[in-house]
C-alpha cells in the first residue's frame, strides 16, 4: 500500500473526496501487517476521531480495494480482512484465534491436474492451523 500522502493524491485523481476521516484510515492501514477487519480499523480510527462512522470506514476500504491499494480477504474467520500488502504472497490462518500472517511460498509448480480450459492468472494459498501462542496454550488439537 502506498503512503497516506500518495493515497490522498490517488483519491483526488479519481475524483474521490478527501476528508480527515479518510486520511486517518490511510494512516491506520499503512504498515499494518495484522490484516484488520473493518471493525478493527474503525476502533483504531475512532479512538483518534470519535465522529467517524463505520460506513465511512467500509466505503474507504472498498474504494482502496477497488483501486488495488489493499486486498480484501475472505479467509473464513467471520469477517472480511483487509491486507495493505498487495505484493504476491499467501497466508497462514490460526483456527483458534483468527490471526492472519503473510507467508511467501513458491507456487509456480503448483497447478491442478485438469484445468478444463480455465486460464489461471493467480493463485492464493491459505495454510490453516494454530499459531505458536495458541499451540503452546493447548488450543491445537492433536491429529490421530
Amino acid at each position: 500500500m502506498r503512503p497516506p500522502d500518495e493515497l490522498t493524491l490517488a483519491f483526488r485523481e479519481r475524483g474521490l473526496k478527501i476528508t480527515p476521516q479518510r486520511v486517518a484510515i490511510f494512516r491506520a492501514l499503512h504498515g499494518n501487517g495484522l490484516h484488520p477487519t473493518a471493525d478493527t480499523v474503525y476502533a483504531t480510527v475512532s479512538a483518534e476521531m470519535p465522529s467517524i462512522s463505520l460506513r465511512t470506514v467500509y466505503q474507504t476500504l472498498n474504494d482502496l480495494s477497488e483501486m488495488g491499494e489493499i486486498g480484501s480477504l475472505d479467509l473464513g474467520t467471520g469477517a472480511a480482512r483487509f491486507d495493505p500488502n498487495v505484493d504476491e504472497h499467501h497466508h497462514l490462518v490460526c483456527d483458534a484465534c483468527g490471526a492472519v500472517v503473510d507467508v511467501h511460498v513458491d507456487v509456480a509448480g503448483l497447478a491442478p491436474d485438469d484445468l478444463a480450459g480455465f486460464v489461471v492468472e493467480r493463485a492464493q494459498v491459505v495454510f490453516r492451523g494454530h499459531c505458536a501462542p495458541c499451540a503452546a496454550a493447548g488450543s491445537a488439537t492433536p491429529t490421530s
